[in-house]
Formats: structure tokens, C-alpha cells, sequence
């Protein structure tokens, strides 16, 4: 399937200005025992912003960008899972879309001023690294060429847009949670990646809106 995308981020915009689709389907994506986990949130968490990058490429489908969460840091509890672009807000971040540009940026060489903010998603609390996470959607005109931060980024993933609304891509994998049980978790399989957890969480909520 391929989408018209001018009609597509402009409907996307749209929507993003309404009432989201919000908390029931990211629950969709959420591991069953840990629902409300991702909702409470205690007074000492932290601030997160991430970005949902559209794109459009040669083939003319839209696409999103997943990164691939370096090895390299033992204390990062999301090491080598499969995210989006984003980063812990700093106190020179005038505002949370800016964080979430600002991280884009360092992450993947792309630049703030080319990208179109479309919207903001349904925040979630990542209870596993204690987050709070402001996810934002963003688009960008071009296919973009990634220069990425080493040290945070191992890879990264484009996935074409419609994939998310294929139920083929759909699936349930054995995780080890961040608690170290094994829990059977809903998720999407790309590219020989499994994306679950918050990642997929977002992204069940754009899928809704798609």
C-alpha cells in the first residue's frame, strides 16, 4: 500500500490536533501485567522526549524512523532495544518539542529547522528507567541521510508507515522484563527487529490515527 503522502501528513496533522486515541490503544502494545505501571508515576521520575520521524522516500511511501539503542552504556536499561530518537529533557530545553528536536538532531544529523512538528502523542511512564515520555511526530520533505551519534545510536531502522497497520507484522515474543521475569509481550517484528514495550506502545497509538 502506498500512501499519497501530502494527503497523508496533512490528515495526520490533522487528527494530532483532535483527541487522541490515548491510553486504551497504547495498551494494545503493553505487556498485560504491567498496564498501570506505565501510569503511575512517582514524584521522583524523570523527563523524556522522543520523536516519531516521518519521511517520505524513492519509493514514494512514508516512512518512520526507529533507532537501534547502543550496547555501550551498562547502566542504560534500554541498551540495544529498538526506539525512537530521544533523550532526557536538559535544562537548557526551552520547552519539550525542543528537546525532542534537539536529540533528533544530535542523534541522526538532521536538522530541527527541517522538520515539520505534526503533533504530540499520549505520554507514557517508562517505569523500567523511571521516564516520564513526551512523544512528539514530526516530518521531513526528503529522505534523509543519518549521521548518527555513536555513541547512542548502533543502527538505524526505517520502516515504511503502512507496515503498522498490517496485522502480519503483529506478533507476541517471551521478553525478559526489566524486573527479570519472562513475560509472553505484543509487539511488531520489522526487519528482523522486535519492537515492544513503550516503542511499540507509541507506535500502536499512530497506527490508530493512521
Amino acid at each position: 500500500m502506498n500512501y499519497d503522502s501530502k494527503k497523508t501528513v496533512k490528515s495526520l496533522k490533522d487528527s494530532l490536533a483532535l483527541d487522541l486515541p490515548g491510553q486504551h490503544f497504547q495498551n494494545l502494545m503493553s505487556p498485560v501485567e504491567a498496564h498501570e505501571k506505565y501510569r503511575i508515576v512517582p514524584k521522583d521520575h524523570r523527563v523524556a522526549c522522543v520523536m516519531a520521524l516521518i519521511h517520505p522516500k524513492e519509493d514514494g511511501q512514508l516512512y518512520i524512523t526507529y533507532i537501534e539503542r547502543a550496547s555501550s552504556h551498562p547502566d542504560d536499561k534500554h541498551a540495544g532495544q529498538i526506539g525512537f530518537p530521544g533523550g532526557k529533557f536538559e535544562e537548557e530545553d526551552e520547552s519539550l518539542v525542543i528537546c525532542a528536536l534537539r536529540e533528533v538532531e544530535e542523534e541522526l544529523g538532521i536538522k530541527s529547522s527541517d522538520i515539520e512538528v505534526l503533533g504530540e502523542l499520549t505520554s507514557l511512564y517508562v517505569f523500567a528507567s523511571n521516564f516520564l515520555v513526551y512523544p512528539y511526530v514530526g516530518y521531513i520533505d526528503y529522505a534523509p541521510q543519518y549521521i548518527p551519534q555513536i555513541e547512542e545510536v548502533a543502527g538505524v531502522i526505517e520502516v515504511p508507515l503502512s507496515l503498522l497497520t498490517d496485522v502480519k507484522y503483529k506478533t507476541n515474543k517471551s521478553i525478559k522484563l526489566a524486573e527479570g521475569t519472562e513475560s509472553i509481550v505484543p509487539g511488531y517484528n520489522v526487519d528482523g527487529h522486535f519492537l515492544w514495550g513503550a516503542t511499540a506502545m507509541i507506535s500502536r497509538e499512530l497506527e490508530e490515527m493512521l
